[in-house]
C-alpha cells in the first residue's frame, strides 16, 4: 500500500471535494462550503478527464523528499493513475497496480470499501460526513491568487489528519492540495492541466499484458 500511496494523492485531494458536500458532523463554514460545491458541480460534470500534476514530497521541516510529474484518467468509476515508476488501472472491476522497477503486476478485486480514494467515492459523494472544514482566506501561490479550504477529519484513526485545498475561484477549480500525515509527511500535488472533455476509450482502463514484455503477473483474485 505504501508503494503506491503517492499514486492516489491525487484521487485523495479531489475526494477531499466531495467530502465536504452536506457536511452534517459539527459545525463547518458556510462560505467554504459554496466554494466546494461549485467545484464538485464542475468536476461532476465531466464524462471523462484527463489531468496532469506534479507531486511533492516534503518531510516535517519542510525539506523536500522527490517530486515527480504525472498523469489522471476518468470516466465513470474508471480510473488510470501514472506516475514516475507506477500504473494504476482500474476498469470499475479490477484493479492493475505495475510496479515498473520489478516488472511485475498485482491484480486484486475492484472494492471501493477497501480504499478512501477511489473515484467511485469521490464522484458518489459517500464521504459527506467525514470532514470538516473551513475558509481561511485568500493566498498567494506563484502568479495566482487562491482560496484555501482548510479540512479536517471527523475520525481521528485516520492517517491523513489535516487537508489544505486551494480552489482559483475564478474558474472553480483545483489549483493545488496538500495533505498532512500522521508520520510527517507532507504532499503537495500542483494541476498543470485539465481537460474535462477528454475522450478516452475503455480499453485505457485495462492493463494490456502484451505491452509490457516479461512482466510477471501477481493475481491475488485467486
Amino acid at each position: 500500500m505504501k508503494k503506491i500511496f503517492c499514486t492516489l494523492v491525487l484521487l485523495g485531494s479531489l475526494a477531499a471535494i466531495s467530502y465536504a458536500q452536506n457536511n452534517s458532523i459539527g459545525t463547518s463554514d458556510p462560505d467554504a462550503k459554496k466554494i466546494l460545491d461549485a467545484v464538485t458541480k464542475k468536476i461532476k460534470g465531466y464524462k471523462a478527464v484527463q489531468a496532469t500534476f506534479t507531486l511533492r514530497i516534503e518531510d516535517a521541516k519542510g525539506n523536500i523528499q522527490g517530486s515527480k510529474k504525472g498523469t489522471v484518467y476518468m470516466k465513470g468509476n474508471k480510473y488510470r493513475v501514472t506516475i514516475t515508476g507506477q500504473e494504476i488501472f482500474c476498469d470499475g472491476n479490477n484493479v492493475w497496480t505495475y510496479d515498473k522497477s520489478a516488472n511485475e503486476v498485482t491484480l486484486t478485486k475492484f472494492d471501493p470499501s477497501q480504499n478512501s480514494w477511489t473515484p467511485q467515492k469521490i464522484f458518489a459523494n459517500t464521504y459527506d460526513k467525514e470532514f470538516l472544514y473551513k475558509l481561511n482566506g485568500m493566498k498567494k501561490m506563484g502568479p495566482k491568487s487562491v482560496q484555501e479550504i482548510e479540512m479536517t477529519p471527523v475520525d481521528k484513526t485516520k492517517s491523513i489528519f489535516k487537508i489544505y485545498v486551494y480552489v482559483d475561484k475564478s474558474t472553480n477549480s483545483i489549483y493545488s492540495s496538500k495533505l498532512l500525515d500522521k508520520s510527517g509527511n507532507v504532499y503537495v500535488y500542483t494541476i498543470n492541466s485539465l481537460n474535462g472533455k477528454a475522450v478516452v476509450n475503455d480499453a485505457t482502463f485495462v492493463f494490456d499484458k502484451s505491452k509490457y514484455p516479461g512482466v510477471e503477473v501477481v493475481d491475488l483474485n485467486n
